[in-house]
Parts: structure tokens; sequence; C-alpha cells
């Protein structure tokens, strides 16, 4: 039985609420990943996706250097603790329709981040999410 600790994302990208979004989208870009975790000073403020630039900056034609992240972040953060199987991550998902879930472990730290593709590549890795998930990006 895996834990979500065998399969989460350890290496977790912050950035300032005030970023401006073409900062953000060079910084997911390089790091090549699809999600920041987004602060207000120490405060954990929201996560940000890359289809929340896609949907709420790109799509409403909002200016990628003067638009901050923090104006279109996601502001409910669903959190899963590390030890928790991956079945009950991919449940919470399931039940949230989210695709990725921040990890804390006991003290409520995060420590990883988790998404539907790490999930499907430990639980079923012959399936096709699986083999989206692993594939390099088309460029």
């Amino acid at each position: 039985m895996y834990r979500v600790s065998d399969v989460m994302t350890k290496q977790v990208v912050y950035l300032p609420a005030e970023t401006m979004l073409d900062e953000a989208a060079r910084v997911m870009k390089e790091a090549d990943i699809g999600d920041v975790v987004v602060t207000d000073g120490a405060t954990l403020a929201g996560m940000l996706t890359d289809r929340d630039i896609v949907v709420r900056a790109v799509a409403e034609r909002a200016d990628p250097g003067t638009t901050t992240i923090g104006s279109i972040i996601t502001r409910e953060v669903v959190m899963i603790e590390q030890h928790s199987t991956a079945s009950e991550a991919a449940a919470l998902m399931r039940e949230r329709n989210i695709r990725r879930v921040l990890v804390c472990d006991n003290d409520r730290k995060l420590v990883g981040i988790v998404s539907l593709g790490d999930l499907a590549m430990q639980l079923d890795p012959n399936s096709a999410l699986s083999d989206i998930s692993e594939a390099a990006p088309n460029m």
C-alpha cells in the first residue's frame, strides 16, 4: 500500500502573491511544473496552477506583466497528511473535483504536493494518464 509520501513531489516552489503572471509562468516552465504555492508574507495564500493562468488570466485578457498571481490564485487549498494512503488522496481529489493536493506533516507543515498524475503513475503505471504524466513536455 502506497502512502502519499511515497508518490508526492517534495520539491515545492513558493512565490509571493505580488509576483507578476509572466514571471510565475517562466518559473513554472523552467522548473517543468504545473503549480506553485503562493505566499502572503509568511502565510500560505493559495495555489496557482497552469490552468488558473489560462482560465482566470489569459481567457480574461489580463496583462501578464501587470497582473499579480495573488489576484487569480485558488485560495481554498486542500491538504492531506503525508501518511495517508494514495487511495485516500485519490478519493479526496474525486470528492473535491481537484487535480492537486498539498501534503502536510503532523504539524500541518507543508512537505509536498501530490497530483493526479503522481497517483496514476503509482497506482496504475499502464494507464493512459500515467503515460501522459511521465512523458516529456511537448515543445
